[in-house]
């Protein structure tokens, strides 16, 4: 007995480190809308938005790539064309599309819909691996998307005319990531999750700082000192901290149990919209939200089959 009992502690305080680093992790992800929704009070439109946010983590995320592949083989030019491919899609379309779609559309709207991207990437593994879909999974994704479409039709009666373009915006930004999420696992057994990352996401912050001065003089980069310390925080905080807790999160208590955790994302995203955004709390939302969880919850239940 008593030599098992700290292996069984340790193992407890193993899980309590990572359930606790998932829910930090996933607190701090559902930052960005609010970030972004009060960066847009000062008059900056997405591209000078974005820029700067990747301007700011750039230099940590190529520290990451740098630390992550310490003692690791160099790139391959078919590793270097599945990052350039894996940025691109994961990390530069589907934040622009993000940050575009929440000049819209709400922060509680915006992150229920991201919050689909498990159902994305089951349907991806349906159209693209010809995965078969059970009963339960169906009824899983009805319950999500009847959440979604509960806040939706709530909102269009509330924001106007421009939800519709917003919330397309956004799930738009959650097809892209499933996509990556889709495409990765072999370059992830390959590169290891943070090499990846570092790499994948290097790509994106070189891009989104190029799409700026392509599209707008030097002169847009003047914007109001607000805008500057919020974009470091989304950098810092709402981007490179999160990506590395949950991260070690996953090594920790498994990645199933890691995105069941991350429920806590929307829940956070809609108190902090209500405190800070003055974003209306109503019983739609409370529905909606509640709809959302539930559908995601079951899709998590759902075991996998022989052949996934």
């Amino acid at each position: 007995m008593n030599t098992n009992t700290p292996t069984l502690h340790g193992s407890s305080a193993a899980r309590r480190r990572g359930l606790l680093l998932a829910s930090v992790g996933a607190i701090a992800f559902s930052g960005k809308a609010i970030i972004v929704k009060l960066a847009y009070r000062y008059g900056v439109d997405a591209v000078t938005l974005i820029m700067y946010r990747m301007l700011f983590a750039l230099p940590m995320f190529l520290i990451l790539t740098w630390w992550a592949g310490r003692g690791k083989p160099p790139l391959t030019w078919r590793d270097a064309r599945a990052v350039l491919g894996l940025g691109f899609c994961g990390y530069y379309l589907a934040s622009f599309l993000d940050f575009a779609g929440l000049r819209y559309i709400s922060a509680s709207l915006e992150r229920l819909i991201l919050y689909l991207n498990p159902t994305l990437v089951l349907g991806l593994g349906v159209l693209l691996f010809q995965r078969k879909v059970t009963r339960r999974q169906i009824i899983a994704l009805a319950v999500s998307y009847a959440g979604v479409l509960c806040v939706f039709g709530k909102e269009v009666t509330i924001q106007g005319p421009n939800v519709p373009l917003g919330a397309t915006l956004v799930f738009g930004s959650a097809v892209s990531y499933a996509a990556y999420l889709a495409y990765s696992g072999q370059e992830v057994m390959r590169l290891g999750a943070l090499r990846l990352t570092g790499l994948a996401t290097s790509v994106a912050c070189i891009i989104c700082i190029a799409q700026f001065f392509v599209l707008r003089p030097w002169t847009a980069m003047a914007v109001a000192p607000q805008v500057l310390w919020l974009s470091a925080l989304n950098a810092t905080v709402c981007t490179f901290a999160p990506v590395l807790m949950v991260m070690m999160a996953i090594e920790r208590i498994g990645a199933s149990l890691t995105a069941q955790t991350g429920t806590i994302g929307p829940l956070s995203t809609i108190l902090m919209a209500v405190m800070l955004l003055g974003e209306p709390f109503t019983a739609w939302v409370a529905a909606g939200t509640v709809l959302v969880i539930a559908g995601i919850w079951l899709l998590a239940r759902q075991p996998l089959s022989k052949k996934e």
